[in-house]
């Protein structure tokens, strides 16, 4: 089998969780987009009265009812009530109230470990998200591995045989979590040189390892852990209480008990990788949150992804102490 098929077979191996999610006028819809788009598809957009979007390729399309590409809203397939409604049956398994947390949290997690973000309005109790009702909105993230995806930052990340704390700074859909996973994976499984460690994956929002009914859909190692729809700062103290990882791995903290957990972490002699959202350093200092952070130098090492040579471009590594540049030019 030629490189191109195999690699044809996996860039399509989303379609059967995916599509088992959509009623079957729209299954019928994506699988006639070009091959191209679906090969690189990311979100299938769902907005009820609105026409039918998909995102792929850096930029959104319209999808006309015969699977064809639309130049404009108005010739796209519009979203109809029956469309979402049967959409929530489907992903919920005729079962909403069996969802109940799921929907609470404004997402769930298909087969596969692709994620259904919902909309719609939003039930209170005492200032708390009780639930959500009236959903009219989802967007169906499709999750890609790339095996290998980690390989151009992991010379900076290990020393003497050693991991480095580390924060991977990147905007929105520059390839974080896909840089995450590889790099637990790594970590994990061992390579030339460097014995595979324990790592304790806190994912809090199934995206990392992307767990359906608890285990794991996306390759992150031989000896990894995960807490699956954790709270960061409660679940990394649980992994340094229960689990004994060497290295706890997390995405996106934003939050001060999130700083006073990685701090916990340093004390307890285990390394922390995890992310933040910036658009590079300058960003995080400049970030109320994340220049605390940074000013206690508690990082070794901070990465920063972008898109100068595209998506999940290596555009700069940082040493933590002294923000000395350590990445000639940038790397893809």
């Amino acid at each position: 089998m030629s490189k191109i098929l195999k690699m044809r077979e996996s860039d399509m191996s989303w379609q059967e969780p995916v599509l088992e999610a959509l009623p079957p006028e729209i299954q019928d819809m994506v699988r006639r987009l070009p091959l191209s788009l679906r090969q690189g598809l990311e979100e299938i957009q769902i907005r009820e009265n609105r026409p039918f979007m998909v995102y792929g390729h850096g930029r959104d399309y319209f999808v006309c009812e015969d699977g064809s590409i639309c130049a404009h809203a108005d010739q796209a397939y519009h979203i109809s009530q029956d469309d979402t409604r049967k959409i929530l049956q489907l992903i919920s398994d005729y079962s909403i109230y069996a969802f109940d947390e799921e929907i609470r949290n404004g997402y769930l997690t298909l087969k596969g470990g692709h994620r259904v973000g919902m909309a719609g309005k939003i039930v209170l109790d005492n200032g708390s998200i009780r639930t959500m009702k009236y959903i009219n909105s989802f967007n169906i993230r499709i999750s890609r591995e790339v095996i290998g995806a980690a390989d151009k930052v992991m010379p900076f990340l290990i020393t003497d045989k050693d991991i480095c704390h580390t924060l991977v700074l990147s905007p929105p859909q520059m390839g974080k979590t896909t840089l995450l996973r590889d790099i637990a994976r790594k970590i994990s499984d061992g390579f030339h040189g460097f014995t595979g460690r324990k790592v304790g994956i806190v994912d809090e929002r199934s995206e990392i390892a992307g767990c359906w009914h608890g285990l794991p859909q996306r390759k992150v190692g031989i000896r990894t852990d995960v807490l699956d729809s954790c709270p960061k700062a409660a679940g990394i103290m649980m992994m340094i209480r229960s689990m004994s990882p060497k290295v706890i791995l997390t995405d996106e903290i934003g939050k001060e008990e999130d700083a006073a957990a990685i701090q916990e972490t340093l004390n307890a002699g285990i390394k922390i990788i995890t992310s933040a959202h910036a658009a590079n350093l300058e960003d995080a200092c400049n970030r109320l949150f994340l220049s605390r952070l940074l000013k206690t130098r508690i990082f070794d090492r901070i990465a920063v992804l972008g898109d100068s040579l595209g998506v999940g471009t290596l555009e700069q590594v940082y040493a933590g102490k002294d923000y000395k540049q350590l990445l000639c030019r940038p790397v893809r």
